[in-house]
């Protein structure tokens, strides 16, 4: 009888769950009977749930076309954008669907509907200031050359969420971008990741050496070998408390070194944005603690 019922069509689906098994016979054929609302075992009979919901479309196809033409995707939603990208948009370029300008009398009426419909989309004063935020923070991310995923997520918690992305920016650069005091954007930061409740990991120095390493000109096996640096220290726990920058700094300076395209502790220290004696400071502790034998 189950055999019969799981095979109406449009009255019930058969599923082979792999992930879910039978309480009673640890039977993997289970039935969704989505007419019952009832989740049942098609081995025993035995009705696991009750008042289960469907979570497909509400209508029906029974071929490609059919299901091309009832399908009722709308476009994904946008965090960066006030609304979410959900909202109806009203262009500027006064011209009917064949590319026609319209008429005078036609314009008037488009500015009067447009000057409604942004007054109805923002009517309060923390839908003005998101406006204001989101479009600071594209400008700010496409000065940083951050991909979308990285807007969208940042617009999502209304932070810099480039470290959890493990994409991390240093916070000269993004004063610089930002044309904001690192003070002031430090303060922001601790604020966000307070009230947000937000695990911001802390950042791998050997995220920083590609960056470093490139404005320095330095080749792949040099790169290579300050990575392979930062993680024998990360391993003995000689970096904890000492700034990320610095460290793939000191881990470049001693690597260009040990492949002959020695640079100075000033040229490594201009890129990385830290002092020559930071340098030499992180310098002297890797050499120590890894045993290290060069000399610079």
């Amino acid at each position: 009888m189950i055999g019969k019922t799981a095979n109406m069509i449009g009255k019930t689906v058969s599923v082979q769950a792999t992930a879910a098994k039978c309480p009673e016979c640890g039977g993997k054929r289970i039935i969704k009977d989505y007419e019952r609302g009832e989740l049942l075992c098609g081995s025993c009979g035995l009705i696991i749930a009750e008042n289960i919901e469907d979570m497909g479309p509400e209508w029906r196809a029974f071929d490609a076309e059919q299901k091309g033409k009832r399908a009722r995707g709308g476009a994904p939603i946008k965090y960066m954008r006030p609304n979410k990208g959900l909202v109806t948009e009203i262009d500027q370029y006064n011209r009917d669907i064949r590319g026609a300008k319209i008429s005078p009398k036609k314009q008037a009426q488009l500015y009067r509907i447009r000057k409604w419909h942004k007054r109805v989309s923002i009517a309060t004063s923390m839908e003005r200031n998101l406006v204001i935020a989101l479009a600071e923070l594209d400008r700010v991310a496409s000065s940083l050359g951050l991909p979308e995923n990285i807007k969208e997520s940042a617009a999502l918690l209304y932070s810099a969420i480039c470290r959890i992305q493990g994409i991390p920016r240093t916070l000269d650069e993004i004063s610089k971008a930002s044309g904001i005091e690192k003070k002031e954007i430090g303060r922001a930061y601790r604020f966000l990741k307070i009230e947000l409740n937000v695990d911001v990991p802390l950042t791998n120095p050997s995220q920083y050496v590609p960056k470093f390493a490139t404005a320095l000109r330095l080749g792949g096996s040099v790169q290579e070998e300050a990575i392979k640096l930062i993680n024998k220290s990360l391993r003995k726990g000689l970096i904890s408390g000492r700034g990320p920058t610095g460290v793939a700094a000191a881990a470049l300076y001693i690597a260009s070194a040990m492949f002959g395209e020695k640079r100075t502790q000033k040229e490594v220290a201009d890129v990385a944005g830290v002092t020559e004696v930071t340098i030499r400071n992180r310098y002297r502790e890797l050499k120590k603690e890894l045993g290290l034998k060069v000399n610079l």
